[in-house]
């Protein structure tokens, strides 16, 4: 199965005989979906159906999609303003009479706001190819974008099994580190008994024995090693499921740095503390991947 990435970007573009478009489409990571449109002005009763379109396909991110529209010289009406320019071309007669300077040419006068009005001649027959090519052309565009995110998503996977990979190596140097410390440790937990017989000889063998335990399972990482070797299998087979699978990478994210942190924090040797320290970078980086995922 293929994972995707919410990061993505599509163009679609295309000439009809009187206008010419293009689809742009651009999405980046977000915590559910969210769809931004901007559209020509008398296409926002197409709004909700082109969202459904991109709804369809798509499950997380923020989405920016724009549709330009072109209108040629074919589909627009060009009306000039003829009193305005006659008055315009009276006064610059006697201005220019008046002070011995050249009258003003036609494109100056035409340049002038207001004397040419240009405006787009579109039939309900035009307007309906127009939906229609935007809609069929937004389909295109989206493919191309859930190709480009799955693009992304080969790499975010490349990526992720090596973090995986690494954070394995990192968990077999800690257990080497336990089991080469094991007979270290159990000679701390006698003296620390000793220790409290002195100080308490009143303790019971029974009330010895718990605080054995206590201390063992204080000074004892193996469960998180565990638990964190278990996390990668997890991750591992949500990788071969595919997407969407965002949001239960992160959380598998936190399960590990919550067993790294603990890891740390029992740890009373130096060496397994740099490791400790290494698996949290290396979790660092693979949550900031994950957090890119559909």
């Amino acid at each position: 199965m293929s994972i995707y990435s919410m990061t993505g970007f599509a163009r679609v573009e295309g000439v009809e005989s009187d206008f010419s478009w293009v689809w742009e489409l651009r999405s980046v990571n977000a915590r559910s979906l969210d769809i931004k449109l901007r559209l020509p002005a008398g296409m926002e009763c197409m709004e909700t159906k082109l969202k459904g379109l991109l709804a369809n396909k798509l499950s997380r991110g923020n989405i920016f999609g724009s549709l330009i529209l072109k209108k040629t010289i074919n589909g627009q009406d060009v009306k000039i303003n003829t009193p305005v320019l006659e008055k315009l071309i009276k006064v610059g007669k006697k201005i220019s009479a008046t002070h011995n300077i050249p009258s003003p040419n036609v494109d100056g006068l035409l340049s002038i706001k207001g004397i040419i009005e240009i405006k787009d001649v579109e039939s309900d027959e035009q307007r309906k190819t127009i939906e229609n090519v935007s809609l069929q052309e937004l389909k295109k565009a989206i493919d191309q974008l859930v190709k480009s995110r799955a693009d992304e998503g080969k790499n975010l996977h490349v990526s992720i099994e090596a973090h995986l990979d690494c954070i394995e190596r990192f968990i077999e140097n800690a257990c080497e580190i336990t089991s080469t410390q094991r007979g270290l440790l159990q000679e701390r937990l006698m003296k620390k008994i000793q220790s409290l017989h002195i100080e308490n000889p009143e303790l019971s063998e029974e009330r010895l024995a718990q605080e054995v335990t206590i201390l063992a399972v204080k000074a004892d990482v193996q469960e998180e090693l565990d638990r964190l070797s278990a996390h990668i299998e997890g991750a591992r087979v949500l990788l071969r499921e595919g997407s969407p699978l965002g949001r239960k990478l992160d959380f598998l994210c936190q399960e590990f740095n919550r067993e790294a942190n603990t890891i740390c924090s029992k740890s009373s040797n130096l060496d397994l503390t740099r490791v400790g320290l290494d698996l949290k970078a290396s979790i660092e980086q693979m949550r900031e991947q994950v957090q890119n995922i559909e």
